[in-house]
């Protein structure tokens, strides 16, 4: 299983914008150049955040993109599934006609709970506890040189 790199860009920019979370809008551009993702990638990944509630956009020369809701309030399981859609270890997890041994299959018990293992992870964090995560690896370079 790997994820996207719209769900992983996705994920960077959202934390970008939270950690501005209350100073005002983030513009586009400083985004990118922070998170190191080109402009009209980022404008693809708004649209997706901004369609699934996550950011809202504003216009003006003053304008950008700020969180739709607090950052504690925002888990990662949602961005994820906004971004990636259902993350599925195999197709016979989410669809047990997929395959005809599916009733009694060992393997797929496996599959089931390792992506029940990556949904409840995803579901324990929210963007506030990744910033402030970013904020503490800040600190401890800046503490190094």
């Amino acid at each position: 299983m790997k994820l996207s790199t719209r769900t992983r860009y996705g994920i960077r920019a959202a934390i970008e914008i939270a950690g501005h979370y209350g100073c005002g809008p983030v513009q586009i551009k400083v985004i990118g150049q922070k998170q190191a993702i080109s402009v009209k990638y980022l404008e693809q990944l708004m649209a997706i955040l901004r369609s699934g509630g996550f950011v809202h956009s504003i216009r003006g020369s003053r304008g950008g993109y700020v969180l739709a809701r607090e950052p504690e309030q925002i888990r990662l399981d949602e961005l994820v599934l906004a971004l990636e859609g259902t993350i599925t270890t195999a197709e016979c997890v989410d669809d047990k006609d997929y395959c005809a041994r599916a009733a009694d299959c060992v393997a797929r018990e496996l599959w089931t709970k390792v992506q029940q293992a990556v949904m409840d992870v995803l579901r324990s964090f929210t963007l506030k506890d990744l910033v402030e995560r970013t904020k503490v690896q800040h600190e401890a370079l800046s503490y190094q040189i």
